[in-house]
């Protein structure tokens, strides 16, 4: 697995807070109190008001940084592939903290060379545990009515009948679906980007090579992917590794 370690994921400053800087002079200028006097009430509640406004997490309000953060959400993705728990995310931003004070509690370059080895060994844990909890979910698509089961464990079945000509797997199609994992997390989706996807069916994962060419234009069927026919033990960002996938997919149009 290779691992990328660029970023610390936003979600990880709400895990551990941060100690609040220094609020800002308040805009609104207060009447000095006399010396040794203590504040007023009005200096009190605007300094207050100044410190929680600085110690809360800001808007995001600019294009960097909903890109910033959008990275950060990247990388938790990332993470997870890895099984991170909420107690490693705080190990990872006290890292972030540290090189920020410029005091390491390690020294990166005697670590480096374990990130890959402790990356597949996290993966294969998690896609062991995956495909223990996909097996009866598998079972029971293939013993629903009207479901077939492929040597391979994909699991196919017609949902609305199609008119038109199946596709060879040299064939670009144009299709609509929607991804789920087997808790009905939708993972991908081409109905919520109101666009249809157009692709080669021999350049995509092999069960939708193997399932699409089972389906005539115009119709639509369910998918059940095991992960040997999908992303295998590593998975993808929102894919857990050793994850079984669902697609209901519609044939649109086949395009030699």
């Amino acid at each position: 697995m290779r691992v990328f370690l660029i970023l610390i994921p936003a979600v990880l400053m709400a895990q551990t807070p941060s100690p609040a800087p220094k609020a800002a002079p308040s805009a609104t200028k207060a009447t000095p109190a006399a010396k040794g006097a203590a504040p007023s009430s009005a200096a009190k509640a605007a300094k207050a008001k100044s410190a929680k406004t600085a110690a809360a997490p800001g808007a995001l309000t600019t294009d960097d940084q909903k890109t910033i953060y959008a990275l950060g959400l990247s990388m938790a993705q990332q993470l997870s592939q890895m099984g991170i728990t909420p107690a490693e995310y705080a190990i990872v931003k006290q890292a972030l903290t540290d090189a920020a004070a410029g005091k390491p509690a390690v020294e990166l370059s005697a670590w480096q060379a374990k990130f890959g080895p402790f990356a597949n060994a996290r993966s294969a844990k998690m896609a062991a545990a995956e495909k223990v909890k996909a097996k009866a979910f598998q079972d029971a698509a293939a013993a629903e009515a009207g479901a077939t089961r492929a040597p391979n464990g994909m699991v196919y079945r017609e949902l609305a009948a199609g008119t038109g000509a199946s596709p060879k797997a040299t064939d670009k199609v144009r299709v609509n679906y929607r991804g789920t994992l087997i808790d009905g997390t939708e993972f991908d989706s081409s109905y919520k980007r109101n666009m249809p996807a157009e692709f080669p069916l021999n350049g995509v994962i092999p069960c939708w090579t193997e399932g699409v060419q089972k389906m005539k234009v115009g119709g639509k069927s369910k998918l059940v992917c095991p992960s040997d026919i999908a992303y295998g033990d590593q998975g993808r960002p929102s894919i857990p590794p050793g994850a079984t996938l669902i697609f209901e997919i519609e044939l649109l149009a086949i395009n030699p």
